[in-house]
């Protein structure tokens, strides 16, 4: 008998973050526990004074047990009462965290966008929409890529845009394979976009900003080069997305996302040739625009996070049902505004899973609280020790690349400045490395590995809303990220021979 020719398939998003837990608990076997002690750090930003808790870079301790043995925990299959055992890593995950943050908030906050979309989808005002802007655009539409991407760019640079480009994906997704481009296409120009933006940055208040005031350097200053460094790499990416789309464009089969691109397809031919945008479907789109308008406003003016951005979406998602119901458009009745919920939260229940499974990962290591003894913490100090001990350029490419590998483990901006920039600081004047050199490498390898790690919430959402697993994402994205690696590395070497 012949065997059948069968390529091989990039494992489910779930069965990949299912054996980095196994690592992890492998690795609690293996690795001693440590702590750190901590303290406020308070710095100025954009005027007003912040604190912050960090880690005091020079007191790290392994614990030992009362033999003076250092304690290695392992990890056991299973925990009652709340603790974290291998089984326990799905549940304990998704409730871990707080409103503020990951998981449990951010796993709240991509349900609510989810079905607030659900809802504005139900009345057809967006594929209406797409048809009047393809109708508008005719011999312009490439035109769409570098100014959706410079956009948003400049939102993740300015505000750290970032969980936000889920509701914009959900928008332009549709649009750009209605254009005959495809979902990775709408993800580049939105969510990518915005992690270019937030690594290059130069008043990111949730990135740059935190990782300054901790590491004493002046906050906001180095923004000539890192205005810069955004120029290039924004270019860069705008003409990368274009070229890669203008190839999508003369054959759609060659997408990797093909597949799954078919059901936005199977969407756009059910459309009415002869359907018309109403006054209510300008209504909706009205509504979209002075809701995004309003959480611009709170994000920049009052720092609005995930709860008040997710309770915005909502009412956004809440009057779009309701102008639906009063125009009757696409037969709208009351009960389709619970429904239109219920399948937009649905859509991204995969991508909500995956939050809360990634966080699992953390709390196998002992959680990233740096006073707890966790083994995270032995693993943080451990890598910290090595990089001073090289050369200039390679220390500060050693601290990107440390950064980068960390962004694995703790995704959030202003969770990683705190725990990682107490150490890197001290060791940037031990290697004879700025200050300042050592916050650009935080936050290249902070940013730009968003991208790809499948830890990070917004990416996860993002995708989920454009209905791209994981892996095929990661099939496609992983030669921008050589080329995102090559360019972050060209920069840290600037850096640090400018003495910048």
């Amino acid at each position: 008998m012949k065997k059948k020719n069968e390529t091989w398939k990039v494992p489910h998003t779930f069965v990949i973050v299912f054996f980095v837990v196994v690592l992890a608990a492998i690795m609690t076997f293996l690795i001693p526990v440590g702590q750190f002690q901590t303290e406020e750090v308070t710095y100025t930003s954009d005027g007003k004074e912040s604190t912050k808790t960090v880690l005091v870079s020079d007191s790290f301790e392994y614990v030992k047990d009362e033999d003076g043995n250092l304690v290695r925990p392992g990890t056991s299959l299973f925990e009652p009462y709340g603790e974290a055992g291998f089984l326990n890593y799905v549940f304990e995950g998704l409730v871990s965290g707080d409103k503020w943050g990951s998981a449990v908030g951010v796993i709240a906050f991509i349900l609510i966008i989810g079905g607030a979309f659900g809802i504005i989808m139900r009345t057809r005002a967006i594929e209406e929409g797409i048809l009047k802007v393809i109708d508008k655009t005719k011999g312009r539409e490439v035109l769409i890529i570098p100014i959706m991407f410079f956009l948003f760019s400049l939102g993740g640079a300015v505000f750290g845009m970032g969980e936000e480009a889920i509701a914009f994906a959900m928008i332009l997704v549709p649009l750009m394979v209605a254009l005959g481009y495809d979902a990775i296409t709408g993800v580049m120009i939105t969510y990518v976009a915005t992690q270019i933006g937030f690594a290059t940055s130069w008043m990111n208040p949730f990135g740059v900003a935190i990782a300054q005031g901790v590491s004493d350097v002046p906050v906001l200053s180095g923004t000539p080069f890192r205005m810069t460094m955004w120029v290039v790499f924004t270019l860069v990416g705008i003409i990368y997305t274009w070229k890669y789309a203008s190839t999508i464009r003369k054959d759609p089969t060659r997408s990797v996302s093909y597949e799954s691109d078919g059901y936005f397809r199977k969407e756009a031919s059910k459309q009415n040739v002869n359907s018309a945008f109403t006054l209510g479907h300008t209504l909706v789109v009205l509504t979209i625009a002075a809701g995004i308008a309003w959480i611009v406003w709170g994000v920049v003016e009052h720092a609005y996070y995930i709860p008040e951005i997710a309770s915005q979406f909502f009412t956004i998602g809440l009057v779009a049902g309701v102008i639906g119901v009063l125009f009757k458009l696409n037969g709208m009745r009351v009960n389709d505004i619970a429904e239109g919920f219920i399948e937009g939260a649905k859509d991204l229940l995969p991508a909500a899973l995956v939050v809360g499974m990634a966080k699992g990962i953390v709390i196998i290591l002992g959680g990233d609280s740096p006073d707890a003894p966790s083994v995270l913490n032995t693993m943080l100090y451990g890598a910290g020790q090595g990089i001073g001990d090289y050369p200039e350029a390679l220390s500060a490419w050693f601290m990107y690349i440390f950064q980068s590998v960390f962004n694995f483990f703790v995704v959030s901006g202003s969770g990683q400045a705190a725990l990682t920039m107490p150490l890197m600081a001290p060791l940037a004047d031990i290697a004879g490395v700025t200050r300042q050199v050592a916050v650009l490498a935080f936050q290249l390898g902070d940013g730009l590995t968003n991208i790809l790690v499948p830890t990070s919430a917004a990416l996860m959402g993002a995708l989920g809303a454009a209905r791209v697993d994981w892996g095929t994402w990661a099939k496609f994205i992983i030669k921008f990220m050589l080329l995102m690696f090559l360019l972050s590395s060209i920069f840290i070497f600037i850096a640090v021979f400018t003495g910048f």
